[in-house]
Order: C-alpha cells, then sequence, then structure tokens
C-alpha cells in the first residue's frame, strides 16, 4: 500500500474515531439531563405527598398564607437550580464537543501542510510560485480558523458568566418578594388582632 492510501485511510480512522467520541459525550449529556429530570420527578413527587399532608393540617387563613409563602421560596430556588444543573450539562457537552473539533482542526491543518510540503518537494520546476500561493492559502485558512475557535471560546465564556450573573440577579429578586410577602402576612396578621 502506498504512502498516500495509508494516510487516507489513516485520517479515515481518527475521523471515525473522533465521531464515535463525539456521539459518546452528546449521548453522555442526554444521559445526565434523562437523570436530572428523573431526580426531579422523584424529589416532586415526595414534596408533593408531604405538602399534602401540611394542607390537611392548615386551620386559618394566616396559616394558609405562610404555608402559600413558604412554597414559593424553595419552587424558584428549585427552578434557578434545575436551569442552572441543565446549563452545566450542556456546557460540559459544548466544551468536549468544542475539543473534539479543535483537535480535528489541528490535526487537518497538519496533514494538509504534509500535504503542501509533499506538492512542494515533487513540483516541477518553475511551479515554486504556485506552491508558495497554496502555502500562503494555508497560511491563511489556519489563521482564520484560529481566530473564528478563539472567538467561539469567548462567546461560550461570555454566555457562562451571564447565565451566573442571572441567576444571582433571579435569586435576589426572588429573595426580596419573599421578604414583601412575609412582611405583608405578617401586617395582615397585626392588622387582624
Amino acid at each position: 500500500m502506498s504512502v498516500p492510501a495509508q494516510q487516507f485511510l489513516s485520517t479515515q480512522q481518527q475521523n471515525i474515531e473522533n465521531l464515535i467520541s463525539a456521539q459518546n459525550h452528546i449521548f453522555s449529556g442526554f444521559e445526565q439531563l434523562v437523570n436530572l429530570n428523573i431526580k426531579l420527578f422523584k424529589s416532586s413527587l415526595d414534596e408533593i405527598a408531604e405538602k399534602s399532608q401540611q394542607v390537611a393540617g392548615l386551620k386559618d387563613v394566616q396559616q394558609a398564607a405562610s404555608f402559600a409563602t413558604e412554597l414559593a421560596q424553595p419552587s424558584a430556588e428549585k427552578v434557578l437550580d434545575y436551569g442552572k444543573n441543565v446549563f452545566e450539562i450542556i456546557s460540559g457537552v459544548q466544551k468536549e464537543i468544542t475539543q473534539l473539533a479543535e483537535k480535528q482542526i489541528a490535526d487537518t491543518q497538519t496533514q494538509a501542510a504534509d500535504f503542501v510540503e509533499q506538492l512542494a518537494k515533487n513540483a516541477p520546476a518553475g511551479s515554486e510560485s504556485a506552491v508558495a500561493l497554496v502555502k500562503s492559502g494555508l497560511v491563511a485558512a489556519s489563521n482564520a480558523t484560529d481566530t473564528v475557535l478563539k472567538a467561539t471560546r469567548q462567546a461560550a465564556e461570555l454566555n457562562e458568566a451571564n447565565v451566573n450573573a442571572a441567576t444571582g440577579a433571579v435569586m435576589k429578586t426572588a429573595e426580596q418578594a419573599a421578604e414583601v410577602v412575609e412582611k405583608n402576612i405578617n401586617r395582615a396578621r397585626n392588622n387582624a388582632r
């Protein structure tokens, strides 16, 4: 078997391995999401059973209002926690796929550079300018790819920072709302006396 044929087969083998690895990462992320949802469903059923028993023991409007306040805050926290977990799983899969893509791109760039070098060695006399043009195009494409990958990484980091900031802001707002509701309930109790 000739060297180019061996290189071609080796490249195809790497491509298949990368594809399988990407599929495994995606499936792992899907599996994590399913497990997260199952865990949430189980805890929700347990909580519903517990809260149902508590509702049966309520005796007046004040207890019902206090109970409603207690229900609101943990629910908001759970929604935010769930969203954060989903984001972390998806972000993790995205990072793994990006790493695979970067490796694949680096391998392809190396193979292209090797090909151009072989082309240059076997090029007929007088074709130096054509080989130089191909090399220049390869360098430009490599630089463009590096720029795109860098921008993609920065966008992912910015997205993660924004999600964390938004989560913190929503939690603060939910806590403030719960405090306002609690103050109103206490005011209503005091006015009822």
